[in-house]
């Protein structure tokens, strides 16, 4: 299983980082190059998710007035609910799998910058045959931060603008129920003190790229919550 892992992510993710790195000799400016065609490759899928998390969010004062209307009765709760899913053309898990392709990718990119910031790594066992293997690569970006150690600056960074994607797609109204609130509290604001926390323990590699991934992340929100009119 771990085999078939690196030969689908970690592999062509090494290789793709190593192939800027030879172009552009700076691993910072490699890892952001690597995440936004990360991002261009997944551009239709998190747009699709991104959309459904939209629709969901306008959704929200119905959802509430339904909540209120079945009061005590779960069962009539749920399927006003899912007739109400269905009347919209909305999907309540559709707004998951940026969540469930950002796992692999996020252990993916641990090993790839394990292996390819490790001080006297051998990669050519890893490499394709048309991509080069540098003498060395310096762990350094813009000669000042080393993405080889744990940093704290980007992992703030991080939590930050984690917090601001967080917030563009919480309803502008109050409301819900006590579950929802919940759900609003920690997807507000816990989601950014783990992302800082676990920052703290990585290589400054991944911050950096989940701060890129996430700027892309607010601009494509931004987009389209400008671009596609309210469900609601």
């Amino acid at each position: 299983m771990a085999h078939i892992f690196n030969l689908i992510l970690v592999q062509p993710l090494l290789n793709l980082m190593v192939l800027v790195y030879n172009l552009v000799p700076d691993i910072g400016v490699a890892i952001i190059v690597l995440t936004l065609i990360i991002r261009a490759l997944l551009l239709p899928s998190f747009g699709k998710s991104l959309r459904a998390q939209k629709q969901m969010t306008d959704l929200q004062p119905k959802l509430n007035a339904l909540r209120e209307q079945h009061k005590g009765n779960k069962e009539a709760e749920a399927r006003a609910m899912m007739e109400l899913y269905r009347e919209h053309k909305v999907s309540p898990f559709g707004s998951c799998l940026p969540l469930l392709i950002q796992i692999p990718l996020l252990i993916a990119l641990y090993r790839v910058f394990i292996v390819g910031l490790g001080s006297g790594a051998d990669l050519n066992p890893l490499l394709y045959s048309f991509v080069h293997a540098p003498a060395h690569i310096s762990p350094y970006f813009l000669k000042v931060i080393d993405l080889s150690k744990p940093s704290i600056v980007f992992g703030i960074i991080a939590g930050i603008a984690q917090f601001f994607q967080s917030k563009m797609m919480l309803p502008k109204a109050g409301g819900g129920d006590a579950t929802t609130k919940a759900l609003q509290f920690q997807t507000l604001y816990f989601l950014p003190l783990i992302t800082i926390l676990f920052s703290l323990r990585l290589p400054a590699g991944l911050p950096l790229y989940w701060i890129v991934t996430t700027l892309f992340a607010v601009g494509q929100q931004y987009y389209i919550m400008k671009t596609n009119p309210t469900t609601a």
